[in-house]
């Protein structure tokens, strides 16, 4: 339905029907055009139903932009009502507000409002995690919706609706002590939820003892019953990513990590190949013996990845040295590396040293930065003549608990920065 036929002489039966009815077209008039009628019957169940719900569904399947839709629907037809939204981040949440915030200010949902209640719809409460408009007449004066991340305070809190979103993530497959974490706040949202009101969880599962064996009702949409993802854009993410990884993310189920991620290495391109990269990785140790310093210069040519490697037992500060003639030796641009450990100081001591150095701060979890970045490129992966065997052992041998993953953690953080980081994670 187009902004136009939305709008053209809308009555408030006709406004009510759109919302109650269809509400997919709505999220078509305020710019989500690929929503289907499947999507109408989740932010239906999520609007109008009553008991605790849960909804999981395959990454890709916009059921956070359903979650977005409902929350402005709920603001307009229940202004009264008290709603809270949840996701594992603040940031997450300020996301999702701000896209509430967008929809309410679009002329369609100016339209719709005026249709129904005869006022102008306006916002009178506006900040990053909360909003409100004039529609209320609560004279308690909480804000219509609030946005919490998960390791927010609840005390205090009571909400009429609680939507919880993706508070089961990553961090849940790698961390039990996470997952224990998430159960406990999920169970204080019950303490939270005002009488007669309900918890609708939406997410994606990630372990077989994370959160969601906690939350009710659940109904699940796999990648296979939903329609859509291609069956040739399902056999791509299958071949790239790990068996468990798709299993959790796109069929909804739990199979065992595997233990071999990286198998048979091409080894054999001369070292001319990486000649003149952009730079140099470095992935830093600072004690000798205790972990590995870590050295990635990759170029990429007709979608192969040509990659010089090298692994010392050693702190960074002893091989200095050779780290800086090995950038001379192969003309990189400068280096590149992580600040989170040191706050920045092994670039300082290269630019020091008349080095070119750049920092970046890592908020990305290292095993999903593997399996993603390193996993989907491995078979474009050629190693150059002269990489250490061990840097190239370090990779074959990498599991989701290994010891040491200094190797594959520079090569995927080098993909990552060069060569379509946004690509994918979209996918995941």
């Amino acid at each position: 339905m187009s902004n136009q036929s939305m709008t053209t002489k809308l009555t408030r039966t006709k406004a009510i029907e759109v919302l109650c009815n269809y509400p997919f077209k709505f999220g078509h008039s305020v710019g989500f055009t690929l929503l289907t009628e499947l999507h109408n019957k989740w932010i239906k169940e999520m609007v109008f139903g009553k008991d605790d719900k849960t909804l999981q569904a395959h990454r890709g399947s916009y059921k956070t932009t359903a979650v977005s839709i409902a929350l402005a629907i709920i603001i307009i037809l229940y202004p009264n009502h008290k709603t809270m939204f949840m996701r594992k981040s603040d940031d997450d949440v300020k996301e999702i507000i701000a896209q509430v915030k967008k929809m309410l200010e679009n002329p369609v949902t100016q339209q719709i409002v005026f249709a129904i209640y005869g006022v102008e719809l306006k916002i009178i409460k506006s900040s990053a995690v909360e909003l409100t408009t004039n529609l209320t007449n609560d004279p308690r004066g909480t804000a219509q919706l609030v946005g919490k991340g998960s390791k927010g305070s609840l005390t205090g809190k009571h909400f009429d609706r609680i939507f919880t979103d993706d508070i089961v993530n990553v961090q849940d497959r790698v961390s039990k002590a996470e997952r224990e974490r998430t159960k406990t706040v999920y169970q204080e949202l019950q303490n939270i939820k005002n009488r007669g009101g309900r918890i609708f969880n939406t997410g994606t599962p990630w372990h077989v003892e994370d959160c969601f064996c906690l939350m009710p009702n659940p109904k699940k949409y796999d990648c296979y019953t939903t329609g859509l993802i291609t069956s040739q854009e399902l056999a791509e993410l299958k071949e790239r990513m790990l068996s468990s990884l798709f299993a959790a993310n796109y069929e909804l189920k739990h199979i065992a990590a595997e233990d071999i991620i990286f198998k048979n290495p091409v080894i054999g391109g001369e070292q001319t190949l990486v000649y003149q990269a952009r730079f140099v990785h470095i992935d830093a140790a600072y004690e000798d013996n205790k972990d590995y310093t870590a050295l990635t210069i990759c170029r990429k040519i007709n979608g192969k990845y040509y990659v010089y490697g090298r692994l010392w037992h050693k702190a960074v500060d002893n091989v200095k040295a050779e780290i800086i003639a090995i950038r001379q030796k192969f003309c990189a641009g400068g280096f590149y590396c992580e600040k989170n450990a040191d706050k920045g100081m092994l670039a300082k001591m290269l630019k020091l040293e008349g080095e070119r150095a750049n920092t970046y701060h890592e908020s990305e979890n290292k095993y999903m930065k593997i399996v993603t970045y390193l996993k989907w490129e491995w078979s474009n992966v050629i190693f150059v003549d002269g990489t250490d065997k061990e840097y190239i052992q370090q990779i074959c041998d990498y599991n989701e608990f290994a010891e040491h993953d200094d190797a594959p953690d520079s090569l995927a953080s080098y993909i990552r920065k060069l060569y379509g980081g946004v690509q994918y994670q979209a996918i995941l």
